[in-house]
């Protein structure tokens, strides 16, 4: 793995900031992704960069490296300092427990805006893959520009390709608009899918991305409306963000916080959202089928990676298992097949919801050295 290397920008605004979020586990990506190794920390597309990295350099070509912060597990640091070589300790916002994406945003903004009151945040996932960096580049642009001059809520919507049930939805009111960027109308979270299909049909409605932008102080401003405790506990702060007091601070403060996203808790409430129609393809890989969805297939549409695979009469299937194994399969169609450090995953692709439940009775059963 190497290290993320700084790029050349052309002179990003100085007030336009990004926060990347990279605490999550990854647990239906296991048993590739383990709790030591997250799947964000991984090069699971065999590219050289992390996913980490990948989201980090998309984020250098339209903010100051300075300007990007990464809220991650305490447990992470470490690993976030090492993958980004120009990253500052006071950059990395560890959180002691995970705690949802509400609380997460809350701490960067507020340390943010401590930092400079004309404060432009881009709030980005750590484990998105966008292909097309340029279009990703331009919409980034145009909605920091958009916040800048309004004191609104931006969300990024990505046009459907399919009635995917695993993805929320966001309505857009089509005559409500300034330049291109549409007024919210309404959020649906994974519906069924006669609902879905319903969704891309009326052409009302985009993918909720979970991408945002905004000014520091009107998340902030936010927060003190529609969740008041957690803006008290993150307000308490103030006199400790970029001292030697945040750690002890930040450590209680996640103690008292409630486990809420930000999409329940103001997204869904605040009357002045509106969503910019993103021009970029994206993928949020949060499974093995979302993997091999964007994977190049062989003619048996298999998604293969390991040079000691041999497939007969199999299809539609993803095999990933390192080169020391010889691994044959047989007559087999539609799975998923794993091998990480010793842990061997075989599982139906149409059912690999079902993983996050199969982790969680292994560890049960056998403790979290497998996890």
């Amino acid at each position: 793995m190497k290290k993320a290397a700084p790029e050349q920008n052309n002179m990003p605004n100085s007030h336009y900031y990004g926060v990347i979020m990279a605490g999550g586990v990854g647990s239906r990506f296991w048993p590739l992704s383990r709790r030591k190794q997250p799947k964000q920390f991984l090069d699971i597309l065999g590219h050289g960069d992390t996913l980490f990295q990948a989201t980090y350099k998309r984020l250098r070509k339209v903010c100051k490296p300075e300007n990007i912060y990464i809220v991650t597990n305490e447990n992470y640091r470490e690993e976030v300092a090492k993958q980004i070589a120009e990253i500052e300790p006071e950059q990395i916002l560890g959180e002691p427990h995970p705690r949802n994406t509400a609380p997460c945003i809350a701490y960067a903004a507020f340390k943010i805006f401590h930092k400079d009151h004309k404060a432009v945040m881009a709030v980005v996932p750590s484990d998105h893959i966008i292909l097309d960096e340029i279009a990703f580049t331009d919409t980034l642009t145009k909605g920091f520009s958009f916040c800048n001059s309004n004191n609104m809520l931006l969300t990024l919507g990505i046009q459907p390709t399919r009635p995917d049930t695993g993805y929320g939805y966001i309505q857009f009111d089509e005559e409500n608009n300034i330049d291109g960027i549409y007024k919210v109308k309404t959020f649906t979270e994974k519906p069924n899918h006669e609902l879905a299909n319903h969704f891309i049909k009326s052409g009302e409605f985009l993918w909720n991305s979970g991408m945002f932008l905004w000014k520091a102080s009107v998340i902030i401003e936010e927060l003190k409306k529609h969740l008041p405790e957690i803006y008290e506990i993150f307000h308490k702060g103030n006199s400790r963000y970029f001292t030697d007091k945040e750690a002890a601070f930040i450590s209680k403060a996640y103690d008292e916080c409630a486990n809420i996203s930000i999409d329940y808790g103001i997204m869904e409430k605040a009357s002045n959202v509106f969503v910019l129609p993103a021009a970029f393809s994206w993928s949020d890989i949060g499974t093995w089928d979302g993997l091999y969805s964007i994977s190049k297939k062989d003619g048996n549409n298999n998604v293969i990676h390991g040079d000691m695979v041999f497939a007969r009469n199999t299809s539609n299937c993803i095999i990933n298992v390192p080169n020391k194994y010889l691994v044959a399969l047989n007559n087999v169609e539609n799975l998923i097949v794993v091998e990480h450090d010793g842990v061997l995953l075989i599982a139906e692709k149409s059912k690999e919801q079902e993983i996050r439940q199969v982790v969680n009775d292994i560890k049960l059963k056998f403790g979290d050295k497998y996890i």
